[in-house]
């Protein structure tokens, strides 16, 4: 379905950017993959070159780091000129209640959930807008449309990425640049597991599909978005959530 086209995944090493790699690798996507882990990428690059015969490129970068965006986008160049789609995946939870918000806090957690995803979609546009085509998808989260209680700032980063993804989704259109989003409910990640026993049966009992999500499932979602299947749609948030908010 990606056959030869090349991908930039951030926060490839782990979770649901890995999976994400792994799928597109499976579809003979050629991989940009990032890190802020230097080597993190190393052994799976192997590892999926071997089995698919793709390109596989790590790039290791700080994506709340304008600079270092600038920068590594200097080296995607020399890779490819041919970007055709982009995953901004790269993310981080922090759960505080309302009084117990602290600036740094806000500061870290949109730089990394919503501001970094304007910094590579500004470097990745302009390569798509000269070639007149590209799909880029942005991971956010369930909460990020519905919010949730203690999760003040994570939801509020969650939804600024939904109004990036409508109104860039909005500007890009005329380059045949497709934007979109993807909203993950309870997936089995790393993530989840700083819940406290409450908390997590609480989440899972709201999913009507009695299952916790996969990587895999986000994943799928993403290769839909990123492949030809989706050429008319843009500017949508898809749900993956096992029926979360039904």
């Amino acid at each position: 379905m990606l056959n030869g086209k090349y991908a930039l995944i951030t926060g490839a090493n782990r979770g649901i950017g890995k999976a994400i790699v792994e799928i597109f690798a499976r579809n003979k996507c050629n991989i940009i993959a990032n890190s802020r882990t230097g080597g993190s990428l190393e052994n799976l690059g192997s590892e999926l070159k071997d089995q698919y015969r793709i390109k596989f490129h790590p790039l290791y970068f700080d994506v709340s780091d304008s600079d270092q965006v600038k920068e590594s986008f200097k080296e995607l160049i020399k890779i490819t000129k041919d970007l055709d789609i982009v995953v901004n995946n790269a993310g981080v939870l922090v759960n505080n209640l309302l009084g117990m918000v602290s600036k740094k806090t806000i500061n870290d957690v949109f730089s990394v959930n919503a501001f970094a995803a304007i910094y590579v979609m500004q470097y990745a546009s302009r390569l798509m807008i000269k070639n007149q085509k590209g799909s880029i998808i942005n991971i956010s989260s369930i909460v990020g449309v519905a919010g949730n209680a203690g999760q003040v700032v994570y939801s509020g980063s969650k939804s600024a990425l939904l109004g990036i993804t409508r109104s860039a989704a909005k500007e890009l259109a005329a380059y045949n640049i497709r934007v979109n989003s993807i909203a993950p409910g309870f997936i089995d990640t790393d993530m989840i597991k700083s819940l406290s026993p409450e908390k997590y049966k609480e989440r899972f009992d709201s999913i009507k599909m009695k299952r916790l999500g996969t990587p895999e499932d986000v994943a799928n979602c993403a290769l839909f978005l990123a492949s030809d299947l989706s050429s008319y749609i843009t500017g949508q948030v898809i749900g993956v959530d096992g029926g979360m908010l039904i």
